[in-house]
């Protein structure tokens, strides 16, 4: 089952990812992933849209995202803005390092019939719900009741002078990224490794969508596919520089009662140099 962000006005908060058709695809896109120099500003854009780094349907909100710094610690969003179709915002790098931008949620999801035959999903969209919620407002003999441990991610990495890994470390919850490779040092013709985790362990599996910048100016869809190992690796060569929207979309049956699957969606954004 591919299960995608939320968009629309009750959902506000896409970030809390609730299904959505396919056709939306929520990202950040930075004006540039490596800067130099003593201190420097990076521009972003932000977007639940039809096509990739094309704003068109709805402004991500920029109130669910957190930044950490190359130590690790909350740095501030700046000069933020929410548009129609976009919402952009600042970031100053100040320390030398990684910078991580990001948002993550985890829910329970359920479904189920009702004895009038109306079908219910719970908790609804854009929210987010706990096992104690689900132990208050779910029917536990709901005809068909399907529950779902879902969890969601969205990031993006910059980077001032060297790169380093302390805003990248993984916290071992969710859908994840353990960078084999640094996001932010990837060069065309130079192959490159990224690992994913499921709550902690290698997510043999995980389907990935990578897609090249200006989509839309292509008579052919260009998306590429990979599909992670045993160890959740994939890795890759890409011919073209540029900036690559990266989809990744995980699940088993590992899930912990009430839950019978456990999904996994983690978007980002990299950003390929020329060599």
């Amino acid at each position: 089952m591919k299960i995608s962000s939320l968009v629309s006005t009750v959902l506000v908060a896409l970030a809390a990812y609730s299904p959505l058709s396919e056709a939306h695809r929520v990202w950040i896109k930075p004006s540039t992933t490596v800067v130099s120099g003593d201190s420097e500003w990076v521009t972003f854009d932000a977007a639940i849209a039809n096509g990739i780094f094309n704003p068109d349907h709805y402004a991500y909100p920029v109130e669910r995202l957190t930044a950490l710094s190359p130590s690790g610690n909350n740095v501030a969003l700046q000069n933020k803005a929410k548009l129609k179709y976009r919402s952009v915002f600042d970031l100053e790098l100040t320390q030398p390092g990684t910078y991580k931008v990001f948002n993550q949620s985890r829910s329970l999801v359920a479904r189920w019939t009702d004895s009038d035959g109306k079908k219910h999903y719970w908790p609804g969209r854009g929210k987010v719900a706990t096992l104690a919620d689900f132990n208050q407002q779910v029917p536990k003999t709901a005809e068909d009741l399907q529950v779902t441990d879902v969890a969601r991610r969205l990031e993006v990495f910059v980077t001032l002078g060297a790169p380093n890994q302390t805003a990248l470390k993984p916290t071992g919850k969710g859908l994840e990224l353990n960078p084999i490779s640094h996001p932010n040092d990837l060069y065309t013709g130079e192959a490159f490794t990224l690992q994913f985790t499921m709550d902690g362990e290698a997510a043999e599996g995980a389907e990935m969508t990578l897609v090249r910048q200006d989509e839309k100016y292509r008579d052919k869809a260009s998306a590429n596919k990979y599909t992670a190992d045993a160890n959740g690796e994939v890795t890759m060569t890409l011919s073209q520089p540029g900036m690559y929207w990266l989809e990744v979309e995980y699940q088993d049956e590992r899930a912990q009662a009430p839950a019978s699957k456990r999904v996994g969606s983690y978007v980002t954004t990299l950003e390929v140099l020329p060599l």
